[in-house]
Parts: C-alpha cells; structure tokens; sequence
C-alpha cells in the first residue's frame, strides 16, 4: 500500500467537503446586491476548489454585516 493510495482519495473527499460548504455558506449569506450571488454561484460551480478558496477569502467586502436575531436580555 503506496501513500498515493491514501492520499488521493483525502485530497478528493476534501475538496468535495470544501466545495459543499461554499455552496452551504452562500445559500446563507446576504450580499449587498443580488448579482454578487449570481456570480459566485458560478463561479464556485464552474471553479469548485479555486472558486470556494476565492469565495472564502473575499466574501467579507461583498456581503453585509447583520445583528444576531436572538438577542436575549437577562435581568
């Protein structure tokens, strides 16, 4: 049994995970316009391991800093 033998098939499963998390992460973000959203959606579906790597980089200056919903108060 090589190293190739592991190794490839963890570097496959985390790319995959990566991947299936950018997609999880921009279904849930709120961008500031709708076209933003549009465009990393393709372009983490056309570029799955680069364009999640960029999307997780960038996405801070194109989405939009909202409160928490559940904001309790303790007396």
């Amino acid at each position: 049994m090589e190293i190739t033998d592991i190794l490839v098939p963890a570097v496959i499963l985390l790319a995959i995970v990566l991947w299936a998390w950018a997609l999880v992460d921009l279904s849930k973000s709120r961008f500031k316009s709708g076209r933003a959203n549009l465009i990393w959606l393709l372009i983490i579906l056309f570029s799955p391991v680069m364009g999640s790597i960029l999307y997780f980089q960038l996405k801070k200056g194109y989405t939009e800093r909202r409160p928490r919903q559940f904001q309790p108060k303790f007396n």
